[in-house]
């Protein structure tokens, strides 16, 4: 059996029978880039429909009362026409996500997330190797998919050596890093994407509203800690008994240490690192700083709203300085280069955010976005589902759309236009609303069958058990799935009982 010929046929019983539904109607779905230029012509077709009849709501932030306006009007078809490039290149996301993978792009393959990322699971003490196991590959999102690959074989190896079973260590790798994805305690590109769509949603209410990728840190670094301690658990208590002694041989490509220039690298990216955040703390806390806010002011200031900016100049100082040590950087005509590469990546995303920008601007100049949202509040508040318990029950909703819809920022360009304006209708802070959608939308990761990786995660697992199946991946993987999300959508009813910040300025209510 080869990787590439994967069907959810292979999962057996009524977990099989899901995944092979939900893979038929996932497979049935259009190109992202098709499913958003249907939905703006529902916006297009909803528009007129309300407008003859008369639909109107209220602008929170002035009282004003305004009228759903039809984009099939002679000013619709107009707005249309002439802004279609401004809503483009003005969507939020776009700039953001491309400043930031500029430097990651540059570290990444300069070959320092990589030298991170073996160093630290290789190089962990017997006694510790599944915590720091789990942790790092937490922190895999920092090097996107790409941390699917190179982590659950590291794990396997750390585990072997430690004489312990290694898909033991490959499958708690791989459920950290997939469903664990939105856990870190480094702010990583899919913080700044995610605020940036958050942002376009939350100005459908306030045109000033901004939600900054710090906006939910305070809860997932916690969380990465917790979660740690969770897999960690799960796995030496439920998946290794269950699997039992290992009897098959090393694979030595996954067995090798770091050489010494890789090590050399790591010790001057740490150095960087240090002296980095203090020469940016130096420059923030001076009084007068220009990059402090109004009566000096840190959370409504320059700083806060030029993060994407210092996540950038971060990546490029520590990747470079890895590179000149490790001699993977040997002429400055690879940064260029390979800031080209990075944004090449990219071109899919930027595709599909051209048509999901036109949706968006459409719902929000039709004025659909007020009327629905004013609609939707009012039924939350009648339920009384207008706190933490609104939050709660929209991350249970999450799930099935997540598990349909493999991309998880696709999502909530679809799902943020409708969801952040009715929560802030009701006091709910726009970085609580996308907590509760990341929770829900990462836990059910390893579930989603349309995953493009899964091939490359089953044969990657064959190395260390050659007649193991998807049904084999999707068995043991459940068990950190159920664990991971109980204990997020716990810790988020916890965290909003108590009326804690997700992050630096955004607490539960506005």
């Amino acid at each position: 059996m080869t990787g590439s010929s994967v069907t959810m046929a292979q999962a057996p019983g009524a977990t099989g029978r899901v995944l092979r539904g939900i893979e038929r109607v996932g497979n049935r779905l259009p190109h992202p880039f098709y499913l958003f230029l249907i939905l703006a012509g529902l916006v297009v077709i909803a528009s007129a429909i309300a407008a003859a009849a008369g639909a109107t709501a209220t602008v929170p932030a002035t009282g004003e009362t305004v009228a759903v306006q039809s984009l099939l009007s002679g000013e619709g078809v107009a707005y249309i026409v002439t802004s279609t490039i401004t809503n483009f290149v003005t969507f939020p996301p776009l700039g953001l996500i491309i400043t930031v993978m500029l430097g990651i792009g540059v570290a990444e393959r300069l070959g320092l997330l990589n030298a991170f990322m073996r160093g630290a699971v290789l190089a962990a003490p017997k006694w510790s190797v599944t915590y720091v196991v789990v942790f790092v590959s937490l922190m895999g999102n920092l090097a996107s998919d790409s941390a699917m690959v190179i982590l659950p074989p590291l794990a396997a190896a750390a585990f072997y050596a430690a004489g312990r079973h290694p898909l033991a260590g490959f499958i708690a790798s791989y459920a950290a890093v997939v469903a664990g994805f939105s856990a870190n305690v480094i702010i990583a590109g899919t913080d700044v994407l995610l605020a940036g769509i958050t942002t376009s949603a939350a100005q459908i209410v306030d045109p000033d509203a901004v939600v900054t990728p710090l906006s939910n840190w305070y809860f997932m670094a916690t969380s990465t800690v917790l979660l740690s301690i969770v897999i960690t658990f799960t796995c030496q208590r439920f998946i290794e008994p269950r699997l039992g002694t290992y009897s098959g041989e090393a694979q030595e490509d996954d067995l090798r240490p770091l050489d010494r220039a890789q090590r050399k690298g790591l010790l001057a990216a740490g150095i960087a690192v240090v002296v980095f955040a203090a020469i940016v703390a130096t420059a923030v806390l001076v009084p007068g700083s220009p990059l402090r806010g109004e009566d000096g002011a840190i959370l409504q200031s320059p700083f806060m709203t030029g993060i994407p900016f210092f996540l950038l100049i971060f990546f490029l100082v520590v990747g470079v300085a890895y590179g000149l040590t490790a001699k993977t950087l040997t002429s400055w005509d690879q940064i260029p280069r390979m800031m080209t590469e990075a944004v090449r990546d990219l071109v899919p995303f930027i595709v599909v955010i051209f048509t999901a920008a036109q949706a968006i601007a459409w719902f929000s100049w039709s004025n659909l976005g007020l009327v629905i949202a004013e609609s939707g509040a009012a039924g939350m508040e009648s339920a009384g589902l207008d706190g933490i318990w609104g939050l709660m029950l929209f991350s249970l909703f999450v799930a099935l759309p997540a598990l349909v819809l493999a991309s998880g920022s696709a999502l909530w360009t679809l799902l943020a236009p409708i969801f952040v304006p009715m929560f802030m209708l009701n006091g709910i802070d726009p970085a609580y609303v996308q907590a509760a959608f990341r929770i829900t939308d990462s836990a059910t990761n390893p579930l989603v069958p349309m995953n493009p990786m899964l091939p490359v995660i089953l044969g990657l697992m064959q190395k260390w058990a050659p007649k193991s199946g998807l049904g084999t991946l999707f068995s043991l993987v459940i068990p950190f799935t159920v664990a991971i999300w109980v204990t997020w959508l716990l810790l988020l009813l916890v965290w909003g009982l108590l009326g804690l910040p997700v992050g630096p300025g955004h607490g539960l209510m506005l």
